[in-house]
């Protein structure tokens, strides 16, 4: 059924075909109207049988749905930003322990400085913790991904985090496919656990591992992932033939087939790329777009021959490893290695700062004529960063670096001392 709704509406109600028996939810922005909208599901009797847990933090959210996934229970929760950081000990243990949870992150920036809007950096932080992480491109796609979602952590027996861009995404209302119950069941069969808690057949999960046998542990967890990139595109194209709609897989190309430029991004982003890609084609430039929807595991092989016929990959993303630069690109040179293309990162978006379709275009153009440095900063305020570089040299009590930047761009008023 063609509805227009809120993107948080709208996952709610997939979630909820989905038949989870537990959610644990704690609110923050701005993964909270999921939550809010399973709570009323519950709460009036629509989702049934399901358990809805209000609990005291992020960390006891993921630590209740680890108790629930571990006694059998399709479990279910949401989180974002400072969210996610807090509950990093249990992300790690939900996916050491191979529980098959599904998580939504609301993708928001991580403070200090304090900003609650859109970037990648929650997310990306928790990158390496063993979770499968697929990234949606439109509130449809994150409607069909969390679908898919539990189905690959049941199959699998990992966890699987859902990521959306905050706001974007989550506040925006937009025309959605929902899926009838009846789709979703003929998906989706009921959740047979691999492990469980049974009183009547005590058994032990989370035992302590030393050293003789922790490598082998640990590289089962990388082995289930590389099991799922084959995985992830079969249970696509199940969805795909149920569903009658495209979504998911490991990489999405637009474009892409005879471009001499390609440019590798992941979220909402690419549908404004995608546009900007139009106009730069109708001029008569050959430039098209790879977009993951798999982060991890990374598709390595499935990139590296999409961007290989390339003279040139131009990756963009909202995340910034302080100190490298992107760790997507970190990611795109690991399976563009022994091809002759540059690949040049770009940094943008961050805290939520507008990606307009006239500074795309300036980088894209730049891009083409290989005129891009090796780590570009879009929209970089270039002469406020040194003011703040010649203060730091000037004075050794500089003054913070948040509240310096706000009074240079003037949304903050400077004291006056008479």
């Amino acid at each position: 059924m063609l509805k227009q709704v809120e993107g948080s509406q709208a996952v709610a109600e997939a979630i909820a075909m989905c038949r989870p028996e537990v959610i644990c939810a704690y609110p923050i922005t701005p993964q909270t109207h999921i939550v809010e909208d399973l709570g009323a599901k519950v709460k009036s009797g629509a989702l049934a049988p399901c358990e809805f847990i209000n609990v005291e933090s992020e960390f006891a959210a993921l630590s209740v749905a680890i108790g629930s996934s571990a006694a059998g229970a399709r479990s279910y929760t949401a989180t974002a930003s400072q969210g996610l950081l807090f509950m990093a000990e249990a992300v790690y243990n939900a996916s050491g322990l191979g529980l098959p949870i599904v998580m939504t992150v609301g993708n928001r920036a991580i403070g200090a400085p304090i900003n609650i809007w859109n970037d990648q950096s929650d997310s990306m932080s928790m990158r390496d913790a063993g979770w499968i992480q697929l990234y949606a491109e439109s509130n449809q796609e994150a409607v069909d991904l969390h679908i898919q979602a539990f189905r690959i952590a049941e199959l699998l027996s990992v966890p699987v985090m859902v990521c959306m861009d905050g706001f974007i995404l989550t506040h925006a209302y937009e025309r959605v496919e929902i899926p009838s119950q009846e789709q979703v069941d003929a998906f989706l069969p009921a959740f047979e656990p691999r492990q469980v808690l049974d009183p009547a057949n005590p058994k032990t999960i989370g035992a302590m591992v030393g050293p003789e046998a922790f490598t082998e542990v640990r590289y089962l967890a990388h082995h289930k992932q590389m099991q799922a990139l084959d995985l992830i595109p079969n249970v696509a194209e199940e969805f795909r033939q149920i569903f009658g709609r495209d979504a998911g897989g490991l990489v999405s190309g637009y474009r892409h087939q005879d471009a001499e430029t390609i440019v590798v991004t992941l979220g909402s982003v690419i549908g404004t790329m995608q546009e900007v890609i139009d106009e730069l084609r109708q001029a008569g430039h050959s430039i098209g777009a790879v977009a993951l929807r798999s982060f991890r595991p990374f598709p390595l092989e499935a990139l590296r021959q999409l961007i290989a016929p390339a003279k040139r990959v131009v990756v963009f993303e909202k995340c910034l490893a302080v100190g490298l630069g992107g760790v997507v690109a970190s990611n795109v040179r690991m399976a563009s290695h022994g091809l002759s293309v540059p690949v040049y990162s770009v940094i943008g978006g961050l805290g939520g700062r507008p990606i307009t379709r006239a500074s795309l275009t300036k980088l894209f153009t730049e891009a083409m004529q290989d005129s891009l440095e090796g780590l570009h900063f879009l929209d970089l305020n270039q002469e406020v960063v040194n003011r703040q570089i010649e203060r730091e040299e000037g004075s050794r009590r500089s003054g913070s670096v948040a509240e310096n930047i706000l009074r240079d761009i003037g949304l903050v008023a400077t004291a006056k001392v008479s």
